[in-house]
C-alpha cells in the first residue's frame, strides 16, 4: 500500500525541528565535554597537590615499612575531602583507606579498602600514571599513581561525584530549555508557515472552483481571483497567486474570444445559408416555372417563357458562384494561401483600379493622388488590385450621387500606403466594429438594394494581413477614409516567387 504523502508543512517542520535537534545535541554533547574535561582537570591538579603531600609524608615516616596503618596514626598533612589513599610496596603489600576529613584535619575514622577494591584501582591504572575508576560500594574516582624514593608507589585519588553532579545538572537543565525551545520552536514554525502557505490555499481553492465550472460551451465567464492580499508578487507564494490571476485573466479573456467567434461563426453560417438560399429558390422557382410552361403552352410561347426563365437561372447561377468563390477565397487566405507574389507597383495598380472604377458610377467624382515614382511593393498583383476594387466599391455604393471619392498612394518610412477618401454621410458608428467582419453591410437588414453580398471587406482585410499589413477606417459625417498599410519588403514572400 502507498504511504499518504506528507503534507508541505508536515515536510517543512520535520525538517526545521530535525535540524535544530540535531544543532542543539551536538551543542549538548560539546558543552558536556568540554565542562567534563575542564573539571577534571582542576580535580587533576588538586590530586597531585595531595599526592606530592603523601609522598613526601609516608617517605618521612615509614620508607620501609609504609602501609596505611603506619602512616595514618602519624599527622599526616591536609587532605582533600574524602581523600582515597593507598599504599602498594614490593614488601608490606597494597592497603588503602579512603579518608574522611575537613580541609586539613582527620575528624572519623577511614574506610579500608579491601583487597578486590585495591585491584580494581590497579585494573583501571594500568600502566597510566592516572585514570578514572569505579571502586565497587564506594562510586568513581580520579586516581593517579607516584612512586617514592624508596620505590613505594603511593595511590591517591578523589572523588568524581562533584563533576557527575554538575555534569547531570547540566544536561537536565540542557534536555529542560532543549525540549522548551523545540516546543516554541515547533509552535512559531507552525504558525509561520501556515501564514506564508495562506497564499497557496487561496490558489488551490480558487483552481477547484474554477475547475469546477463549465468551460466547454455556452457563455462562460470566469470571476473567480485570488484576493489582492494574498497575491502580492513581491513574495514567493503571492508571486504563484498574482500569476495565476494573469493566468485567469488571459483564460477568461480566451473564452470570450472563443464565444464571440462562435457566435459569429453561427451569425456566418446563417448568412451564406441565407445568401445561398435567395439564388437556390429563384433557380428552383424559374425551373418549375419552365416546366410547367413546356407542358401546357406552345412550343413557341414556351420556347419563349423558357428562354426568360433560363437568362434568370443563369443570372443567380453567376449569382451564386460569385459568393462561393468568395468564400472560398476567404477560406485560403486564412489557411495562408492563395497569394503569389512578385513586384507590385501600387500606384499603377491604383490608376487601373480607379479607371475600372470611374464608369460604374458616374454620377460620382473621382480623384486620384500618387506620387511621380513608382510606390514598389512585394505582393500579389491580382489580390491587391482586389482590394483596391472592394475599397472603391464600397465607397461607391455607400455614398449618393455627387460624392467626391480620393484614391491616393504614398509611401511613408518603410510602408507603402494607400487611401480611399469619400466626403459622403459616413459610416453608422452601431457597424464600424463589424465593418470588416463576413457578411457585414451598413445595413443590419437582410435587403439587398445595396448590392454585393457583405465579404468584399473582410476579403480586402484577409489580403492585406496575408501581404502583412493592416487596414483601418476612420469616419465622420463628411470624412471617411480607408487607410491600406503595407511594408515595402514583407518577411514572407520574395519577388521571385511564382505561380506553379
Amino acid at each position: 500500500m502507498m504511504r499518504r504523502p506528507m503534507s508541505l508543512q508536515t515536510r517543512l517542520m520535520t525538517a526545521v525541528i530535525g535540524f535544530v535537534s540535531l544543532i542543539l545535541v551536538i551543542v549538548a554533547v560539546i558543552t558536556s565535554a568540554l565542562l567534563t574535561t575542564t573539571m577534571e582537570r582542576q580535580l587533576d591538579e588538586k590530586l597531585y597537590t595531595n599526592a606530592r603531600g603523601l609522598s613526601t609524608w609516608v617517605e618521612k615516616v615509614a620508607p620501609s615499612q609504609a602501609t596505611v596503618d603506619n602512616v595514618l596514626p602519624a599527622q599526616i598533612p591536609p587532605v582533600a575531602p574524602g581523600l582515597l589513599f593507598a599504599v602498594f610496596s614490593q614488601v608490606t603489600g597494597a592497603s588503602g583507606v579512603i579518608i574522611s576529613t575537613d580541609e586539613g584535619a582527620v575528624t572519623g575514622t577511614a574506610t579500608t579498602l579491601t583487597n578486590a577494591q585495591l585491584a580494581q584501582i590497579a585494573a583501571a591504572l594500568g600502566s597510566d600514571h592516572i585514570a578514572n575508576a569505579t571502586i565497587e560500594n564506594v562510586g568513581s574516582y580520579r586516581v593517579a599513581v607516584s612512586t617514592t624514593p624508596s620505590g613505594v608507589l603511593i595511590v591517591t585519588g578523589l572523588p568524581r561525584d562533584e563533576i557527575q553532579n554538575q555534569l547531570a545538572t547540566l544536561l537536565t537543565v540542557i534536555a529542560l530549555a532543549t525540549l522548551g525551545g523545540l516546543i516554541l520552536l515547533a509552535l512559531t514554525t507552525a504558525i509561520t508557515i501556515r501564514v506564508s502557505l495562506r497564499p497557496l490555499r487561496a490558489v488551490a481553492a480558487t483552481a477547484m472552483r474554477v475547475a469546477n465550472q463549465p468551460l466547454d460551451r455556452g457563455a462562460v465567464t470566469i470571476t473567480e481571483r485570488i484576493p489582492a492580499s494574498e497575491a502580492d508578487p513581491r513574495t514567493e507564494t503571492g508571486l504563484v497567486g498574482a500569476s495565476l490571476n494573469t493566468l485567469l485573466d488571459h483564460v477568461d479573456a480566451s473564452l470570450a474570444a472563443r464565444q464571440k467567434n462562435e457566435e459569429r461563426m453561427r451569425r456566418f453560417v446563417a448568412d451564406a445559408s441565407h445568401e445561398l438560399r435567395t439564388p437556390l429558390a429563384s433557380i428552383r422557382g424559374y425551373s418549375e416555372l419552365s416546366l410547367r410552361a413546356l407542358s401546357k403552352q406552345s412550343p413557341e410561347e414556351a420556347i419563349e417563357g423558357t428562354t426568360s426563365s433560363l437568362e434568370r437561372i443563369q443570372a443567380q447561377s453567376l449569382r451564386m458562384t460569385r459568393l462561393v468563390e468568395d468564400l472560398l477565397l476567404l477560406a485560403r487566405l486564412d489557411e495562408g494561401r492563395e497569394l503569389v507574389y512578385g513586384t507590385v507597383d501600387l500606384a499603377q495598380l491604383a490608376l487601373e483600379g480607379l479607371s475600372d472604377a470611374r464608369p460604374t458610377a458616374i454620377d460620382h467624382e473621382w480623384s486620384i493622388e500618387v506620387p511621380e515614382e513608382p510606390v514598389v511593393i512585394v505582393g500579389d498583383a491580382g489580390r491587391m488590385h482586389q482590394v483596391v476594387a472592394n475599397l472603391l466599391a464600397n465607397a461607391r455604393t455607400h455614398t449618393p450621387a455627387g460624392t467626391v471619392i480620393t484614391l491616393s498612394v504614398a509611401q511613408e518610412d518603410d510602408e507603402a500606403v494607400l487611401r480611399v477618401h469619400d466626403n459622403g454621410p459616413g459610416i453608422d458608428p452601431g457597424v464600424r466594429d463589424e465593418l470588416f467582419a463576413r457578411f457585414a453591410r451598413g445595413d443590419s437588414s437582410r435587403a439587398r438594394q445595396t448590392g454585393g453580398t457583405g465579404l468584399g471587406l473582410a476579403i480586402a482585410k484577409a489580403i492585406v494581413e496575408g501581404h502583412g499589413g493592416h487596414i483601418t477606417v476612420a469616419s465622420e459625417p463628411g470624412d471617411t477614409t480607408f487607410t491600406v498599410r503595407i511594408p515595402v519588403n514583407p518577411a514572407r514572400g520574395t519577388a521571385s516567387d511564382t505561380e506553379s
